[in-house]
């Protein structure tokens, strides 16, 4: 009996031991969640000690207006050469796509390989930093700065009032027993209405207007009917244009941006698509560096989050941004760009109480824009 008893205290054993030991791998899951979760992106901003921040690089904001197109045709589209002797009217619904207009904007954006740390020393009077949101330096003990906005989102001009042209039509027309009969008494109305018009503007009228303004009221209306019954045999054509913002931000190390390369495609069906998705005509974009300035030398470039006796600024150079429809350049700019030039420190001397300094920085671009040292009196 001793020999069961055993058996059974082992099988009791590695029953208990399975629960506890899954028990501790989901404790230890939950902690390393938990400590995974603490993580939090650095963000510079200014402290009582002192202050972290970035200097800016350029990106480039491109807009791109896209017009959409929809044709309708009319009930009455068959009909419009026999008796309006209109031609070449489709009776197909059609929907196309077109490029209204490309625009290209720099924007200020923080360069994370330009972060530097400054301490507030009691004998100095750096103790007013002026940062954006994202951190860039705009200003130093200075006053009312305002950072850069970006761009307002495109607001497309209203479209005008759909007008339901069968209201026009009276109860003879609305109920024809063929549509040639219909379109023959509609074809009839528009041309009442156009001889009224005509002898509305003669002054041949029964009923003319008593002033300029009653005038221009009854020629508005009669041309409003008119455009609406015409529409039953020419159809109607409605645009609406929509903006995409794309983001191109150029780097010093980047070996391919000056390469031509897609920047994306427009179908004619579906309008704008992927830059990889081959319905679409390619638009393309370079972006070239023109700066005139060499090359940065490591003993001069800051390190990152060390705290140096001075305030870092742009040297900024430039770049040339082109786009191009198939192989046709569309499009080229210049603008500044600090990714392609240097940094520059403006010594400790300038911040010590002997000086009342003030600097204001290139929101663009981080250049030095203006710098006061006076003597306090």
């Amino acid at each position: 009996m001793k020999r069961p008893l055993t058996k059974l205290k082992k099988y009791v054993g590695r029953a208990l031991c399975l629960p506890l030991l899954a028990l501790v791998m989901l404790h230890a899951s939950v902690i390393t969640l938990w400590a995974q979760t603490q993580l939090s992106a650095y963000v510079p901003g200014v402290t009582p000690d002192g202050a972290v921040y970035f200097l800016p690089k350029t990106a480039l904001r491109i807009s791109v207006l896209v017009e959409k197109t929809t044709y309708e045709p009319g009930d009455l589209a068959p009909y419009a050469q026999r008796y309006l002797r209109i031609s070449d009217v489709s009776q197909e619904r059609a929907t196309r796509f077109r490029v209204a207009g490309i625009s290209v904007t720099p924007c200020p954006v923080a360069d994370t390989t330009k972060a530097y740390a400054v301490h507030f020393d009691p004998r100095t009077v750096a103790a007013r930093l002026t940062l954006s949101q994202d951190g860039r330096l705009l200003a130093l003990n200075m006053e009312d700065v305002e950072d850069i906005e970006t761009p307002a989102p495109y607001v497309p001009a209203p479209q005008p009032e759909w007008v339901n042209p069968k209201q026009f039509l009276g109860e003879d027309i609305l109920s024809c027993g063929s549509t040639a009969k219909m379109a023959e008494m509609t074809a009839h109305e528009i041309y009442d209405l156009r001889e009224n018009r005509s002898l509305l503007i003669k002054g041949q009228a029964d009923f003319m207007p008593q002033d300029g303004r009653q005038m221009e009221l009854m020629l508005n209306e009669l041309d409003r009917q008119d455009r609406a019954l015409t529409s039953l045999f020419t159809g109607t054509t409605q645009c609406d244009t929509t903006e995409h913002v794309l983001w191109v931000v150029p780097e010093r190390t980047d070996s391919t941006a000056a390469a031509r390369r897609v920047l994306f495609r427009l179908s004619q069906v579906k309008g704008l698509v992927e830059a990889d998705d081959l319905s679409g005509a390619p638009y393309y974009v370079t972006v070239d560096n023109i700066s005139q300035l060499p090359e940065e030398q490591p003993a001069t470039k800051g390190k990152k989050g060390k705290s140096v006796a001075g305030i870092f600024v742009n040297v900024p150079g430039r770049l040339r941004i082109t786009l191009y429809q198939g192989i046709t350049p569309i499009l080229t700019e210049e603008h500044p760009a600090p990714q392609y030039g240097q940094t520059m420190l403006l010594g400790a001397d300038l911040l010590n109480k002997r000086y009342n300094t003030r600097v204001l920085l290139d929101n663009l671009s981080g250049a030095l824009l203006r710098l006061d040292a006076d003597q306090p009196k």
